[in-house]
């Protein structure tokens, strides 16, 4: 009888042990740490396909959902996000989701990207030759190397991946010439003239939650047709581009990434595993980044 209690009470505690250190680390990913896979070559040469990145979630703070009904097709992030110790900073490598479906912006949780941050909220970003010039920074934003093949390369042969947001004939922004784009950030009043409603269309459908309408030629938008002539941000918004500016899916295409959907900041790669044959990479374990 002892033996078997002994048995018992020695598979409580394997049990117990078990549960604790799936609490500690399921704790550790939802508050301080994760790792993400990078699949593309979107953030070459700073990030390869199949670095495992590190992201540290302490630095903006941990994101606590309130709402777990998550929709595979998108929907409403609800959440509150935990004391960070500092905001994202420029050329910051930032993971997020995904923010645009459809033309809406909507949040999936198993959608996520890795790009580096060049324009902040308050900031206003141009694109001039290929490279990134931001007015409340003077130094390089992303990998120049890249930005310099990219203004070497024709507009003409660069075909669907000349021609960026907003998509209209009227603001005929590419990738060679881009801007300024001004950056909302939470606060900010801004008068709302079809150019406006162009640029941050998806936005202001997110924040007001009503269908935007514009007329270039009457010089008027709407919203849920009644004329919409300022608008006050309810959030803070980011630039998100890739080093790899020739290849790069990035903010460039689909717009800006609300605060909320940021996950956290890359610090390291945990390790590394060559996509194409399945081995280790060598020189990239708990490399800075």
């Amino acid at each position: 009888m002892d033996k078997s209690c002994g048995i018992v009470k020695w598979l409580w505690g394997i049990l117990l042990a078990f549960i604790l250190t799936c609490l500690a680390w399921l704790g550790t990913r939802v508050m301080l740490f994760d790792q993400f896979v990078i699949p593309t070559e979107s953030m070459l040469p700073t990030l390869m396909p199949g670095d495992r990145v590190l992201v540290d979630k302490t630095i903006m703070g941990a994101r606590i959902y309130s709402d777990f009904n998550f929709k595979p097709e998108g929907g409403e992030l609800k959440c509150w996000r935990t004391r960070g110790t500092r905001t994202i900073q420029l050329n910051d490598i930032v993971v997020f989701n995904f923010p645009e479906h459809e033309k809406h912006l909507s949040f999936v949780i198993n959608e996520v990207y890795c790009k580096r941050c060049v324009a902040l909220p308050g900031d206003s970003l141009s694109i001039i030759d290929g490279h990134y010039v931001n007015n409340n920074f003077d130094g390089v934003l992303g990998n120049k190397k890249k930005q310099d093949d990219l203004a070497n390369i024709p507009d003409s042969t660069l075909d669907f991946l000349l021609h960026t947001t907003p998509y209209d004939e009227r603001i005929p922004w590419t990738i060679h010439q881009f801007g300024p784009l001004y950056i909302p950030r939470s606060g900010d009043i801004i008068k709302i003239t079809p150019h406006e409603a162009c640029l941050y269309r998806m936005l202001l459908e997110w924040e007001t939650g009503k269908k935007i309408d514009f007329s270039w030629e009457e010089n008027k938008v709407w919203a849920n047709g009644k004329e919409l002539k300022f608008h006050q941000f309810l959030h803070n918004y980011y630039f998100m581009a890739g080093d790899n500016a020739s290849d790069s899916n990035d903010s460039r295409y689909w717009g800006l990434v609300p605060e909320e959907y940021i996950v956290g900041v890359v610090k390291y790669i945990s390790y590394s595993v060559d996509s194409q044959t399945g081995k280790h990479r060598k020189g990239r374990t708990l490399k800075r980044v």
